[in-house]
């Protein structure tokens, strides 16, 4: 079982950043691949960003790619979003995501594990 809490959500105008963390519980998780998805009011959940176990491999949504990103510390259990050059339709709630491997990484229905969400809101 894996257990998630994401954090650093918040209030930024834009062209700011913010960091997104997630805190992750169980010993399985320098094995798992990790995600974080939004989801927007009146829109369907998207995928923002993954990382496989090791953090060699990323792939990023292209409305995001070259301005956020993902990383992680194995020894802190700990996932993280950079997130710069921020735009007011970055504004969402975002997921943190765990999953055994790294496939379907876009699908949500791919993803065991969700966190609760963090607010994130750029104004313009």
């Amino acid at each position: 079982q894996v257990q998630l809490v994401e954090s650093g959500g918040g209030l930024v105008q834009a062209g700011g950043s913010l960091r997104l963390s997630c805190a992750a519980s169980g010993r399985a998780f320098s094995t798992y691949a990790m995600g974080w998805f939004r989801q927007a009011p009146g829109k369907e959940r998207e995928f923002v960003a993954t990382i496989n176990w090791s953090g060699g491999i990323t792939y990023y949504a292209d409305s995001v790619k070259g301005r956020f990103t993902i990383s992680r510390a194995n020894a802190k259990n700990t996932v993280y979003l950079q997130m710069n050059s921020l735009k007011p339709e970055d504004t969402a709630v975002y997921y943190c995501t765990s999953r055994p491997t790294l496939g379907e990484y876009s699908d949500p229905r791919a993803h065991d594990y969700w966190g609760q969400g963090t607010q994130v809101t750029v104004s313009s």
